[in-house]
């Protein structure tokens, strides 16, 4: 498994220039819950690459994802736990407790897990949490040894992973051809890159105490955190070295 993740993230390389900050503030001591923002559907990819090297961690996925051959079979291996489409808003209150449950027992047995509160990718570039309950749920019953981290993305709005170009989710599989076409196009190593900036912020404390004030204080404390100091306009990179313009 090990092999794979690694091969995978120097592939992801080939197109994306990764700055990470704050790495410093991971208590290697302790379990630890990653609530990210989500700006395209590439990020997880990255993320969970980058956040390998660290620590081993589990994925919550949507589990559209576990219907796409090959993509199913490499969740499984890194044991993602599957979700009901969370862009749906408010969701059953039994799948709610499900998904809350797991969660808690997988944090409870020592397992770091990376949970999306969106769980969709961004209509504009901004982190938009509303009414999703799922992190919020987590959080008021977390275990007193879990480290909460929010991983703060920014570069990747305007890429071909994003809505930016017509406010459309990407298809996943399309989306990941288009991809390797552009690698062997630019012969590999002259693909342009995109910068993408991670940032790890521990919000333990402040965390843990916002949800006393509900989930609408919850939510809208996450959105300032992953939106704060965020300008994004839709970046657009070239997709072939040989082209100026283009």
């Amino acid at each position: 498994m090990k092999g794979i993740v690694f091969i995978y993230r120097l592939l992801l390389k080939i197109r994306y220039k990764i700055e990470i900050s704050g790495k410093e503030v991971i208590n290697k001591n302790y379990t630890k819950l990653f609530l990210p923002n989500h700006q395209a559907i590439v990020d997880p990819q990255i993320i969970y690459t980058q956040l390998y090297k660290i620590t081993p961690v589990i994925p919550v996925v949507t589990e559209s994802y576990f219907k796409i051959p090959l993509v199913k079979n490499i969740l499984k291996m890194i044991k993602a736990v599957p979700v009901s489409d969370l862009s749906a808003g408010s969701r059953d209150t039994n799948v709610l407790h499900t998904i809350t449950n797991s969660i808690l027992i997988a944090l409870k047995n020592n397992k770091s897990i990376l949970l999306y509160p969106s769980g969709h990718i961004t209509d504009d570039g901004y982190e938009k949490i509303k009414n999703k309950k799922s992190a919020y749920s987590v959080v008021s019953e977390i275990p007193d040894n879990v480290q909460i981290i929010a991983v703060k993305v920014t570069g990747l709005w305007g890429s071909m992973w994003s809505k930016a170009k017509n406010g459309k989710s990407p298809d996943f599989f399309k989306t990941f051809l288009k991809g390797i076409f552009i690698a062997f196009a630019n012969f590999v190593f002259f693909v342009p890159k995109r910068k993408i900036n991670i940032e790890f912020i521990d919000i333990t404390e402040n965390a843990k105490q916002i949800t006393e004030f509900g989930k609408e204080e919850f939510n809208n404390y996450l959105e300032n955190v992953f939106n704060k100091n965020v300008i994004e306009i839709p970046k657009k990179i070239k997709y072939f070295f040989f082209l100026k313009n283009r």
